[in-house]
């Protein structure tokens, strides 16, 4: 089996089912305990980073229903030549989100991004393609929910330490334009919904799948 290499990190690939399932859990029990579908402040954090966090923990919950109980073979269906597998999928949101954490908590200016040593392993996910599509495959869904989990508890960490005024600042060398953290952090949590489209698309069309309801 070929194996992504994210260094220092694959060990956790070895994690049991016990391990991924409770990764659910952890995130449907934060869910549940601020009230998933009440977006606003939550504990801890500034008004508006709050509320935003309240919108990334609602998008999150949708990721994980669409990829509960896949198996190796599942995550790793190939739809076309031109087709992204789904583990491959997930591993792009982690690398999503490590890059605007690069930017945004550790100032790695835009041209610098894909150049900076701590970005070097997500490279491959982020990118997608015929690289992806050959080294990207041979993981259990735990080793997906594990990376992604890492990446937010990291996230919502660093949103802890910052205000509002933060949230609103404005990096006027975006290559979209001036665009401040709240659009940056917002574009993670548009950028899951997108791809939970797709993932939901693919895992339709695995030989075998039942049709979904609704």
């Amino acid at each position: 089996m070929n194996h992504f290499n994210l260094s220092g990190q694959n060990r956790r690939q070895f994690l049991g089912t016990a391990a991924a399932f409770a990764l659910v859990q952890s995130a449907s029990a934060q869910a549940a305990e601020t009230d998933v579908n009440v977006f606003g402040p939550r504990p801890g954090y500034s008004p508006q980073i709050g509320t935003l966090v309240s919108e990334m923990i609602w998008m999150r919950g949708a990721v994980l229903r669409a990829v509960k109980g896949m198996t190796p073979d599942q995550l790793d269906f190939l739809l076309d030549s031109k087709a992204n597998r789904i583990g491959a999928l997930l591993l792009h949101l982690a690398a999503t989100e490590k890059l605007y954490q690069l930017n945004t908590f550790d100032q790695v200016g835009p041209q610098e991004l894909f150049k900076s040593p701590a970005f070097k392993d997500w490279a491959v996910p982020m990118e997608l393609g015929d690289p992806a599509r050959s080294s990207i495959k041979g993981h259990d869904l735990n080793y997906y929910l594990n990376l992604l989990q890492e990446g937010r508890e990291k996230t919502f960490a660093e949103f802890r330490k910052r205000d509002d005024a933060w949230l609103m600042s404005v990096d006027k060398n975006w290559p979209w334009g001036p665009t401040n953290n709240l659009c940056k952090w917002f574009h993670v949590c548009e950028h899951e919904s997108h791809h939970t489209g797709q993932i939901s698309l693919l895992r339709g069309r695995i030989p075998g799948a039942k049709p979904e309801n609704g």
